[in-house]
């Protein structure tokens, strides 16, 4: 059996009341449509390619905003767009696990 994607990312997009921390507090919205428009806009997407998605909570809160890239099981956290970039180029493109952005 084979995958139907070579990578399925997962963003947690959970929103928690009363200000608790979740990750869309930490900038996980704005991160998840620049991978998704990045991932595009290279060809990295579709069958037998990319696919990235929206999830609720990943219970990672404290940790976030998190990422997780199957089928590696790999999470990271990220600042910025040029995080994005590089989990992007190293990870989806190379297949180089990016060590500096692992969550633990």
């Amino acid at each position: 059996m084979t995958n139907h994607f070579k990578h399925h990312v997962f963003f947690c997009l959970n929103q928690r009341d009363k200000g608790e921390d979740c990750c869309m507090n930490k900038g996980a919205e704005a991160a998840f449509d620049y991978m998704k428009s990045r991932v595009k806009k290279l060809g990295l997407n579709g069958e037998g390619s990319t696919r990235i998605n929206r999830a609720g909570c990943l219970d990672r809160c404290g940790l976030g905003p998190v990422m997780v890239v199957y089928p590696e099981a790999v999470w990271y956290t990220f600042i910025d767009n040029e995080d994005i970039d590089e989990i992007i180029e190293s990870h989806l493109v190379n297949g180089k696990v990016v060590k500096r952005l692992l969550v633990d």
